[in-house]
């Protein structure tokens, strides 16, 4: 499964691209407007530092704004993805741009019938928001399920990638269904990283070096 970062935080980014964790980042206006500055020369940083795929998010709601937008965010990198939403328009922009060899990635998936329609429309990815919901009382993994097992029954390329993650066991569920893709916050990441088993090991394990070294010369 791949692990996309969800943020515009060049930061957060490199740090966690420099461990080699990162297939990819998403982006949207939102993310994008929190980090301050010029969105332009953040989304160009992004592509340069990221080797895989980057979703950027057009804001245009027509479809030839949408298509237009879609042509010019590609400018940044020949590894952007155009995010557009799960509309008529965004559907007709879908097909058109990817007519054209622009991947793209069709956003706000709140149904296993909308996943199905952007499938149909050519898109690299569909992005099913989990957490959203969740939080009004459905069960944002049971549609990956049904989406999965509705993909699994054809031929599409169309990659499901998990989004709006609000925890690490999210991840966990999402990987056992066999979801291509997760893009996660920062602070779901670090979570998964940590324990504190792990720290508490550590710890032991460093301290019984020091009484081994007492007293003597001993190097690694």
């Amino acid at each position: 499964m791949k692990i996309f970062l969800d943020t515009a935080n060049l930061e957060s980014i490199k740090k966690f691209n420099d461990m080699g964790l990162l297939d990819g980042i998403t982006t949207n206006p939102s993310l994008i407007s929190k980090e301050g500055g010029n969105p332009k020369d953040g989304m160009k940083e992004i592509t340069k530092i990221i080797k895989g795929d980057v979703s950027l998010e057009v804001v245009s709601t027509d479809y030839i704004g949408m298509v237009e937008e879609g042509k010019r965010l590609r400018e940044y990198g020949r590894n952007v993805v155009v995010k557009v939403p799960i509309t008529p328009n965004g559907l007709k922009a879908c097909k058109h741009l990817t007519s054209e060899g622009i991947p793209v990635n069709v956003t706000l998936i709140f149904s296993p019938n909308q996943a199905l329609l952007a499938a149909k429309s050519g898109a690299k990815y569909v992005s099913p928001f989990i957490g959203r919901l969740d939080d009004i009382g459905q069960d944002g993994m049971h549609l990956i399920k049904e989406i999965k097992e509705i993909f699994s029954n054809y031929d599409f390329e169309t990659e499901i990638l998990v989004a709006s993650i609000r925890h690490p066991l999210h991840v966990i569920d999402a990987a056992k269904i066999g979801a291509d893709v997760v893009t996660l916050p920062p602070a779901v990441l670090d979570k998964m990283l940590n324990h504190p088993l792990t720290d508490i090991g550590l710890k032991n394990f460093l301290a019984d070096w020091e009484k081994l070294k007492e007293g003597t010369d001993i190097k690694i």
